[in-house]
């Protein structure tokens, strides 16, 4: 297990990721087991649904999913490099341009997932050695400071966050 990080070393935003992972969980257990409840959660849904957006301005479950997938490889870029001391300061990313910016409706839910699945796995492979020096060296994006430790927490929370979305508002994983 790694330390829960400490409310400075992540943004005030940020602090509702890191507070859905419970301190008393393993994170890592927790990375590896969210690809494959993700898979499960969704296993289900059909390719209309998946393309719904449930209001105007809510994402499709296939932009969820592509959203994920550009949430773990921004976040995890920021980890890496705050883990290897690059001390500059990284921009942030503006979510919604980001899913208008592709068509993720035009791709397989199934697609979304592997591709989702894989960046985790290459996460974990790259995250899990990481020393206690690596872990909490500093940095800042989005002009929040925050430490890799935190990211790596943050990576969790968001796919808890998107899972509660999945079930609430998409009505996901509900027994008719």
């Amino acid at each position: 297990m790694i330390a829960y990080p400490q409310p400075d070393e992540y943004g005030a935003y940020y602090g509702q990721y890191v507070r859905l992972v419970s301190p008393d969980e393993d994170v890592w257990a927790l990375l590896k087991r969210e690809p494959d409840d993700l898979r499960a959660l969704l296993a289900n849904v059909p390719d209309e649904q998946a393309n719904q957006h449930p209001a105007p301005g809510e994402w499709s479950i296939k932009e969820v999913m592509g959203h994920l997938c550009d949430g773990e490889r921004i976040l995890s870029y920021r980890a890496l490099r705050i883990a290897r001391g690059d001390a500059t300061p990284l921009p942030g990313f503006e979510q919604d341009d980001y899913v208008r910016g592709t068509n993720f409706n035009a791709r397989t839910l199934p697609d979304l997932l592997e591709e989702f699945s894989f960046q985790r796995r290459a996460n974990l492979l790259s995250f899990t050695p990481l020393t206690a020096d690596e872990l909490t060296r500093r940095g800042t994006a989005s002009n929040n400071p925050f430490t890799a430790r935190a990211l790596i927490y943050i990576l969790a929370g968001h796919v808890l966050h998107h899972v509660e979305s999945l079930r609430t508002t998409y009505g996901v994983g509900r027994r008719n």
